[in-house]
């Protein structure tokens, strides 16, 4: 359809900040949402903690368009919804939330985007799907145990995202 990654990639990156090592995230050490885990993948070998910390910025974008943007089909998504869908695949992994997407619409639930998923999410209305999507991701995330850590952040995040996406929607 279009490419609207730039924009749900600034959006994202408003809430991923820079380099975190806390000792409660299970993600480990981060850069700009990028897990040294992740980072790993991409290089193909064992990144350094400090190879992450001065990951250059085409490694990132390339990370998120790959490793999430792809995953979820942003480019075939209504505006808005891509936003939703994208945001919570770094936050919490794609097979996620495309369940969710899927669980929202009625589709079959296995985690992938295809041409059903994709069909029933192109129908439904995007505002609405928006909205439930972040519900559920929100009551998700209220059952990680590290909620007493992350959870303000978290909720802060969803809400922002659920305005920016139904913003998005209004405007398509």
């Amino acid at each position: 359809m279009r490419d609207n990654f730039g924009a749900c990639l600034a959006e994202v990156l408003k809430h991923e900040g820079g380099w975190s090592q806390h000792p409660r995230d299970p993600g480990g050490a981060t850069m700009q949402g990028i897990t040294l885990a992740t980072y790993s993948k991409y290089l193909g070998r064992q990144a350094t903690p400090d190879e992450l910390r001065r990951m250059p910025q085409q490694h990132r974008d390339t990370i998120y368009r790959q490793f999430y943007w792809d995953k979820v089909r942003g480019d075939d998504l209504p505006r808005g919804v891509d936003l939703c869908l994208f945001d919570y695949a770094v936050n919490s992994g794609p097979g996620r939330a495309i369940r969710d997407a899927q669980k929202v619409v009625g589709a079959e639930i296995d985690g992938i985007l295809g041409p059903k998923t994709l069909w029933a999410v192109q129908k439904a209305d995007a505002a609405t799907l928006v909205t439930e999507v972040c519900k559920s991701r929100l009551s998700f995330l209220h059952t990680l145990p590290t909620w007493d850590v992350f959870g303000g952040g978290w909720q802060r995040r969803v809400k922002e995202v659920e305005e920016k996406g139904r913003a998005m929607c209004a405007t398509s």
